[in-house]
């Protein structure tokens, strides 16, 4: 009753000012997911693992002329991981809770918990594929027009309220960061300049350690039919260790359609790593940071999700290709060649293996999409030694998605 109380509250403030819009909507996911290799190798007398996880959000946003503000809660669970009689095991959180204030036609600020998402996702993304998805506690100043947009963030953690000292124990954030992002148009080529200052608390010395991602994310619209992306980041400074990073991305993506129902496309990818004999003081392990890393480098997540850092590096090559089978379906193969960027151990060859990634994508109306996936990793010499497990046989993955997201109110 008091959530119904809340509704007609919002709906009639946004009413009372002409400029004002509100709307809600929501997000029910379940996802079913048969892992047999799934991140890693199957070992010998390991069972396939078979659950269904759930994201359910309800999102509300508030527009008016002078600034927005939204929320996002979010449940996560696994199906049958609270008991029928509930009794604890809570797992409500709150995604995104943030206002943006319009100072100017061109200035803004924008407060709060937030999903932070650039370019192609490749160094900052909202990780869409994982259930609880991911999202900052930031500050953004967000300066532009038709012409440009420059977006300079800040951000500062800390795990309580504390009456002396910072240090931070919550494992996988930063302790501090600060970036500045530049996005320019122009007829055919779209650019992005990003330099990030990213920030990590060494717990033995207490001292935040800092280190520096810059480079650029480049589209062109060569024809109708083909495009080309790029991106190109060096990483310097320090990691978490304190040793001297040197370090590199470079991707480079073509794109064409050859036809209505028809697109192909291939690409490369490297990533650079540390050789195993390589000098210890000097780490020129490539790190994602805060991007949607499940987009790139095969669907199985092998590499760079929640895995691989500091590791030998990634050569991806690989070939795509989409298809529409109807008004409301489509089908895509990705083929992935990987192989290390460094050495990996002696009398070990570079190449970790090939993956095949299938989507089938069908579209039941304007709220509701089904999709499942088939995957299947051929390891590699290679990659076996970098998992420890020599007995990576017959590792696939399969999954199957409904997502319906309803839009429940919108007022004129």
């Amino acid at each position: 009753m008091k959530f119904k109380n809340l509704i007609v509250a919002l709906f009639i403030l946004s009413a009372v000012n002409s400029y004002a819009q509100l709307t809600i909507s929501g997000e029910l996911r379940p996802r079913t997911e048969y892992r047999n290799g799934y991140k890693t190798l199957t070992a010998d007398g390991s069972d396939a693992a078979l659950f269904v996880s759930q994201r359910t959000r309800l999102n509300t946003q508030f527009i008016s002329e002078d600034y927005t503000f939204f929320i996002s809660l979010q449940d996560i669970r696994v199906w049958g991981d609270v008991k029928q009689l509930a009794d604890n095991g809570n797992s409500l959180a709150l995604h995104e809770a943030w206002g943006q204030v319009k100072f100017s036609p061109n200035f803004s600020v924008k407060l709060g918990r937030q999903e932070i998402i650039y370019d192609d996702s490749r160094l900052f993304g909202n990780v869409g594929w994982a259930q609880q998805g991911r999202s900052h506690d930031a500050a953004i100043f967000k300066f532009g027009n038709e012409n440009y947009k420059l977006d300079l963030g800040i951000a500062y953690n800390q795990d309580t309220e504390a009456l002396f000292g910072n240090i931070y124990t919550i494992g996988g954030n930063y302790k501090a960061m600060q970036y500045a992002w530049f996005h320019k148009n122009w007829s055919k080529v779209n650019a992005s300049f990003l330099l990030l200052n990213n920030g990590l608390q060494n717990i033995t010395d207490e001292e935040i350690k800092y280190s520096q991602t810059l480079g650029t994310h480049f589209n062109f619209k060569a024809s109708s039919a083909l495009s080309i992306n790029a991106n190109a980041y060096l990483q310097t400074g320090k990691d978490v260790a304190d040793s001297d990073l040197s370090a590199y991305l470079v991707g480079l993506d073509l794109g064409y359609k050859a036809s209505s129902k028809v697109n192909l496309g291939v690409g490369f990818e490297m990533q650079s790593g540390n050789d195993y004999d390589g000098d210890a003081s000097e780490n020129k392990a490539f790190t994602p940071f805060y991007g949607t890393n499940h987009k790139f480098n095969g669907f199985m997540d092998y590499f760079y999700v929640g895995n691989h850092v500091n590791s030998v590096g990634l050569v991806d090559i690989y070939a795509k290709l989409s298809t529409k089978l109807g008004e409301k379906s489509s089908l895509t193969a990705f083929l992935h060649s990987f192989s290390s960027q460094a050495e990996i151990a002696a009398n070990v060859d570079k190449g970790l293996g090939t993956e095949l990634d299938l989507v089938y994508s069908y579209k039941f109306n304007k709220d509701i999409t089904i999709g499942a996936g088939y995957s299947q990793m051929f390891a590699s010499e290679g990659l076996e030694v970098i998992k420890n497990n020599t007995d990576g046989n017959g590792n696939n993955w399969a999954w199957l998605m409904v997502t319906i997201k309803p839009t429940m109110f919108q007022s004129k």
